[in-house]
């Protein structure tokens, strides 16, 4: 039995180093090349039978094709071979130690077949695929502008595709204008360098009804640059290019990908690669990648095992961490070097070189520095540096302020200067300014109308006789006393009862009362009988008043950005104040005219501003002191450059009409209103806040 076991021992060593033998003796005797329908056939005969198809992967850009024979030599006589067939450009064939790799240069992008017969690998390349319109992977290059040229918009047009994508199409005056093309949160944000835009084109345009990504555009000029804000909804990818003096931003749907690859959606940018391995060793993975994208790869010694994965059309920096993360391994890049190793060993190199680093601080010798602050206060900065809940400077470090020059002399490490230095360039910015105007208008419409009437008799005829309290009559023009002892009663002597007479006096008294401090407008009528013993007086006053009036009041004040401003005109009311101690004191009240803002530029161009107007003036004189009319509002509003805002507004009317009458009399038709009088007033009034705020330009000079 023993001897049997070392028989097969020998018989299985021999027949192992005969296939080892067999395997590498293998090599790429002839490369062919056809077309059949429309597809390109490549036939690759080589010495020995392959046992499967062999490993392969493609390239996205450029597009490419390529093939690994594993213990294989080139047996061509040539190393590559220019084709042009269909698709089919050319093809390499480069041999290393323990394979060869055969390249196939391809026009673009297609799909491919393989297939092993016998001695022969079938290679079948199908018809070209359409070309994938680029994504939002990496931003487009597009001209930077020339510095002394100024640049103009001429037209904005929006189109929607036969996909339901979004054109913006942007008509330059010139191809030179410059273009910046950035991504913020959800929306697109276009900057035009150096271009002007005209008034008929500062627009927002709503364009919700054509069914697109895009919802709004909003153009606006944005100091010596244009802004364009595109925003979209939903999940999109955006492509712009320029066609001369065209420019178009196409805006296209993309279908919500709930699986945990739409997570990473954005994070990989390499070039695509595929790749079909069976239980092959990851350290030859990660030479495939390392030779796919001409980066130096360095593989710690720790790095082991075996790995089956089929990954196609993946970018290969996401294969690469799809690897990593398989066998627990960790990458780090420096330029063009990829030191690859086990996560606890880089965690360990790393924690090592911190304390290191971290000692070499404590041991530097420090350095002092002056730092001239141009707009900041050298005082404040130095509170910023020495904040001991955020520290900038190290444990060694300090700050000195000279105010009298207002320079900032710091002390410390080289890397803290350094960081000092960074930050200061930052904040020892000019802060820029904002000019706020407001409106206050006041209308006021009004309408009066009084209407009266004065109706009398009067009788010289000397028989004005008029009824006692007792029943006896008397003549008008006697005493003061009736014979019956009622005194005040009547004046006169008792006569014989020949009739009963209204006194001579106006038995109708309502006229109408003045306007405007003017008296009414009177209509006189009077009737008398032959002999002018007997009148009868008619008397009519109207008046009508319609008066309007408009104040405009424009405060306007300059401030700089987060810095409250205050303007204010008007008078201090004086009046008397009790104190505590029982004493009288002057006080003043303040009837002004007054704008307090406090102003914030948002990054886009817009503001918010803090707004408290007060519109006060002084009213009627009352025995307690002088009324003050007070018009108010405090609100905080988002405006943009340039634009104006209602910011409040009140609206009163007033109607009223008051009628006096005799009753019975006063309501008689037609002649009614000679026993009445009556007062009509209409009045309206309007209050309206208007703001405007401007960005100033910051080269604006003062001469």
């Amino acid at each position: 039995m023993t001897k049997f076991r070392a028989v097969f021992h020998v018989v299985t060593l021999w027949l192992l180093g005969l296939g080892l033998a067999w395997a590498q003796a293998n090599s790429i005797e002839a490369f062919n090349v056809t077309q059949q329908g429309g597809k390109v056939v490549v036939r690759i005969q080589t010495k020995l039978p392959l046992a499967a198809v062999p490993p392969n992967f493609t390239v996205a850009s450029p597009a490419r094709l390529a093939i690994d024979f594993a213990n294989t030599a080139n047996a061509l006589g040539r190393a590559s071979q220019d084709i042009g067939e269909g698709e089919l450009r050319s093809m390499n064939l480069v041999q290393g130690a323990e394979k060869t790799r055969l390249v196939l240069n391809l026009r673009r992008s297609v799909s491919h077949e393989m297939a092993v017969e016998g001695n022969t690998l079938v290679v079948t390349l199908s018809a070209a695929a359409v070309a994938p319109i680029a994504s939002s992977g990496a931003p487009p290059s597009f001209p930077e502008g020339k510095g002394s040229t100024k640049h103009a918009i001429r037209d904005i047009d929006f189109r929607r595709g036969r996909t339901g994508e979004a054109r913006v199409i942007i008509d330059l005056a010139d191809a030179d204008t410059g273009i910046d093309l950035r991504q913020q949160g959800q929306n697109l944000v276009v900057e035009f360098v150096k271009t002007s835009l005209p008034d008929n084109l500062r627009r927002r345009l709503d364009v919700v009804d054509f069914a697109t990504p895009v919802q709004t555009i909003n153009t606006f000029q944005q100091g010596e640059n244009v802004r364009m804000v595109i925003e979209p909804k939903g999940n999109f990818e955006h492509n712009a290019y320029q066609t001369d003096t065209q420019f178009v931003v196409e805006v296209r749907p993309v279908a919500a990908d709930t699986s945990a690859r739409a997570t990473q959606k954005g994070r990989y940018t390499g070039e695509k690669l595929s790749l079909n391995f069976q239980n092959v060793e990851v350290r030859a993975v990660l030479n495939v990648i390392a030779d796919f994208t001409d980066l130096n790869v360095i593989t710690s010694d720790t790095v082991t095992g075996s790995i089956t994965l089929r990954l196609k059309d993946v970018p290969w920096d996401q294969a690469l961490e799809i690897i990593l993360q398989t066998r627990g391994l960790d990458s780090r890049r420096s330029g063009n070097v990829i030191w690859i190793a086990p996560r606890d060993e880089l965690a360990t190199r790393e924690k090592i070189a911190l304390e290191a680093q971290q000692q070499i601080v404590e041991l530097e010798q420090t350095r002092t520095e002056s730092f001239q602050m141009n707009y900041q206060k050298a005082s404040e900065v130095q509170k910023l540096l020495g904040d001991k809940t955020q520290p900038i400077l190290s444990k060694r470090g300090s700050a000195v302020v000279d105010a009298r020059t207002n320079t900032l002399f710091v002390q410390d490490t080289p890397s803290k200067l350094e960081e000092v230095r960074k930050l200061l360039a930052k904040i020892d910015v000019p802060v820029r300014q904002v000019m706020i105007e407001a409106r206050i208008v006041e209308a006021a419409d009004t309408f009066s109308k009084n209407l009266g009437a004065r109706l009398g008799m009067h009788d010289f005829s000397g028989n004005n006789k008029v009824l006692g309290k007792d029943g006896a009559r008397y003549t008008v023009g006697g005493s003061l006393t009736d014979t019956g002892g009622h005194a005040g009663s009547v004046q006169g002597t008792p006569q014989a009862a020949t009739g009963v007479f209204l006194p001579d006096s106006l038995s109708v008294n309502l006229p109408s009362s003045g306007l405007n401090t003017l008296n009414p407008g009177v209509f006189s009528f009077i009737l008398f009988n032959k002999a002018a013993t007997r009148f009868l007086n008619l008397e009519v006053s109207a008046l009508e008043a319609d008066g309007k009036g408009k104040i405009v009041s424009s405060p306007r004040v300059l401030t700089a950005d987060q810095v409250e401003a205050l303007i204010e005109q008007g008078t201090e009311i004086p009046y008397q104040q009790a104190s505590s101690s029982g004493a009288t004191t002057v006080a003043f009240r303040k009837a002004n005219l007054s704008l307090k803002v406090k102003p914030q530029i948002t990054p886009d161009g817009n503001i918010i501003m803090t707004l408290d107007v007060n519109k006060d003036s002084p009213g009627a004189t009352t025995p307690a002191g002088v009324q003050i009319s007070t018009k108010h509002v405090k609100t905080e509003v988002l405006v943009e450059n340039g634009g104006t805002v209602v910011i409040g507004g009140i609206f009163e009317q007033t109607d009223r009409t008051d009628i006096t009458r005799i009753p019975v009399l006063g309501e008689l038709p037609y002649v009614g209103f000679l026993f009445r009088n009556q007062a009509q007033q209409s009045a309206r009034t309007e209050l309206l806040v208007f703001i405007t705020p401007r960005i100033v330009n910051e080269r604006l000079t003062v001469r």
